[in-house]
């Protein structure tokens, strides 16, 4: 099993590498972007898996918690999206996520979210299977189409109970009236600080509990039915796409190269090299939304 041995892949706690190499990384006698190659290798695989990170939303406008996007106000966004930052300031959590919540919800998908739907539904029809593993918690993917998508990261649109555990999707905008125009991102803002009990509440009878975005904090255990059926694709898939992820948040950062220890081609399309391009067999530079429409088009050898 692919997943068995958990400590190596960090338990399967969501976490964010800080030792990450610079410099050149592609193994040049491995990793090549010969396109045409690919081509060929995707006309022939039966079971696709395609592992998305937030570059792909980042097309869409969609904020990743890097670059420009790294700080929200004057905090770290990785140090509010934690347990204990959830635990000790829910209003400004709460704030942080509205306004991702808000920007999510008025986005369309991307040219690469559209050519991965349309990639799913043309190769069902040949016997054929896409799945998406996403790191995003946005719902792009659905939006543009995709039936078969793993979240592994949870989902912004989704509510859960910190008191009954009561998990719903929720797409109230904005979700409560103590949030409206809350959550500007301006480093001059001051904190809303609303108090506990004009947040978001269950709706469930006789709980009224604090919710909580439905999606998996740093430090936090990933879902582990989410998990076992990431490790199924892994070990049936015959071709790996990785997309618009920096390959530095585990336990994700592991999967394409778990699947290239199988000996599956793996193509990696960013915009720029990562610490996991070594180990796979191809590497695409460029936009995924002007990359990934070419690298699933409708091949010459298809019968539709």
């Amino acid at each position: 099993m692919l997943l068995q041995n958990r400590a190596a892949i960090a338990l399967g706690l969501r976490m964010c590498s800080t030792n990450v190499r610079k410099g050149p990384l592609m193994d040049t006698a491995r990793t090549n972007s010969d396109m045409s190659e690919f081509r060929k290798v995707f006309s022939k695989a039966k079971h696709i898996a395609i592992i998305t990170g937030a570059g792909v939303s980042a097309e869409s406008g969609v904020p990743t918690f890097r670059g420009e996007n790294e700080k929200w106000r004057k905090w770290q966004s990785q140090d509010l999206a934690t347990p204990e930052a959830f635990s000790r300031t829910p209003s400004r959590v709460w704030e942080f996520y509205h306004y991702r919540r808000e920007l999510a919800l008025n986005k369309k998908p991307s040219a690469a979210h559209l050519a991965i739907a349309e990639c799913e539904a043309r190769l069902k029809k040949q016997g054929r299977s896409v799945v998406v593993i996403t790191q995003c918690t946005d719902d792009l993917h659905r939006q543009a189409g995709s039936k078969h998508v793993l979240k592994i990261h949870g989902s912004l649109l989704e509510t859960r109970c910190v008191s009954c555990g009561h998990v719903t999707i929720n797409k109230r905008s904005p979700i409560c009236a103590a949030l409206k125009d809350k959550g500007a991102p301006d480093p001059d803002v001051a904190d809303a600080q609303i108090p506990v009990d004009k947040l978001p509440r269950c709706g469930e009878r006789d709980c009224h509990g604090l919710l909580r975005p439905n999606v998996v904090f740093f430090g936090e255990t990933l879902d582990s039915h989410i998990l076992t059926k990431v490790e199924e694709q892994m070990e049936t898939c015959d071709l790996c796409l990785v997309v618009g992820t920096s390959s530095i948040v585990y336990p994700a950062a592991m999967f394409g190269p778990q699947i290239a220890s199988r000996d599956v081609p793996v193509a990696e399309f960013n915009t720029k090299t990562t610490p996991k391009t070594e180990y796979f067999t191809y590497h695409f530079q460029g936009p995924c939304g002007t990359t990934l429409p070419q690298a699933l088009a409708q091949h010459e050898s298809e019968v539709i």
